[in-house]
């Protein structure tokens, strides 16, 4: 099939410079793949803006779009596993690193990729968790699998106002639990109570005392989404038997920790990983989102922009600046 969309395009003039236009292009330069969708929305996320500016670490070949995250309408799908008119969810797996992403109105990838819009969600609704709110989503999953009820008391949830971490608050909370959101952005506390905490506090509240092979066990459960020292301390401070899912880094890829928590309390320490998550698991939580854990906050949560506002939030995003998720309208 032949047809012109528009798409963001990262170019690579020379070494170590890198450039991101609007570009109409054609359906027929796109990878191989059983499933054409015509995508409707997108959201930005840190990995989307590295692939943008140019890390390696995400993405090599130039030029490329980038886009992690992709819902729409399937054009064809070659293989009968979807037919023409379906909505879709394509996140995760090689799509905006090094398949062509999200941040073009048409992507084809292998339909292993994608699963069926659940009743209850809009695509716009999709998309506005994202890559986030799966992995948020899988972090509770991970919690209520462990046993953690709502009764066995406060969930921590680390770099709060993070993608990740501002909607596991709203989910935790729709879930019935007792959250407190840690942040180096106190400035946010009114927002991040109205989305579900109950209590907001400073991060250096939750490492002091860090130091100390064990700390009062204070979590019935974490959800970290920050890694090196505030990992180690929320681990030290949970509860027997609790459990801590880590999935970020930002703080640090290092653990600096003793055995003690697990051999003495039996914490638990649980990886989140989005990226690979298995289809019936994935297919499991996004159900979960659009029915039992359906956010009505959603809207605040979000800037809504085109194509033509990636920019300057590609820029702010690695800066820092950025106080909601940015929802990408293709159409």
């Amino acid at each position: 099939m032949s047809g012109k969309f528009k798409a963001l395009l990262v170019k690579q003039p020379e070494k170590k410079v890198f450039t991101r236009t609007i570009i109409e292009r054609d359906v027929d330069d796109l990878p191989a793949g059983e499933l054409l969708v015509r995508v409707h929305y997108s959201s930005l996320n840190f990995k989307d803006a590295l692939s943008a500016t140019g890390n390696p670490g995400v993405t090599r070949n130039f030029p490329h779009t980038p886009g992690i995250d992709a819902a729409g309408e399937v054009v064809s799908c070659s293989d009968g596993s979807f037919a023409p008119g379906d909505q879709v969810i394509v996140t995760s797996y090689d799509l905006g690193m090094e398949t062509d992403g999200g941040f073009g109105q048409m992507i084809r990838v292998p339909s292993k990729w994608a699963l069926k819009l659940p009743a209850g969600l809009s695509l716009r609704e999709s998309m506005m968790l994202g890559t986030a709110g799966l992995t948020a989503a899988l972090s509770v999953y991970e919690l209520e699998q462990g046993g953690v009820r709502p009764e066995d008391g406060p969930i921590l949830v680390t770099g709060a106002t993070g993608g990740v971490g501002s909607l596991a608050v709203a989910i935790l909370a729709k879930a019935g639990y007792q959250v407190t959101a840690a942040t180096g952005k106190m400035s946010e506390e009114e927002y991040l109570k109205a989305i579900g905490a109950a209590d907001v506090v400073e991060r250096n509240e939750v490492t002091q005392g860090s130091e100390r092979p064990m700390m009062k066990p204070v979590w019935a459960g974490v959800v970290d989404c920050v890694g090196g020292e505030m990992l180690v301390a929320a681990i030290k401070s949970t509860k027997p038997r609790g459990v801590v899912t880590c999935c970020g880094l930002v703080g640090s890829s290092d653990l600096a920790l003793n055995v003690f928590p697990f051999i003495l309390r039996g914490v638990r320490l649980i990886g989140v990983d989005s990226a690979e998550c298995p289809m019936l698991h994935r297919t499991e939580v996004w159900h979960s989102l659009a029915t039992k854990w359906k956010l009505n906050a959603l809207e605040s949560m979000v800037e809504e922009v085109g194509l033509d506002g990636l920019e300057e939030k590609i820029q702010s995003m690695l800066k820092g600046g950025l106080k909601r998720r940015i929802l990408v309208r293709l159409f």
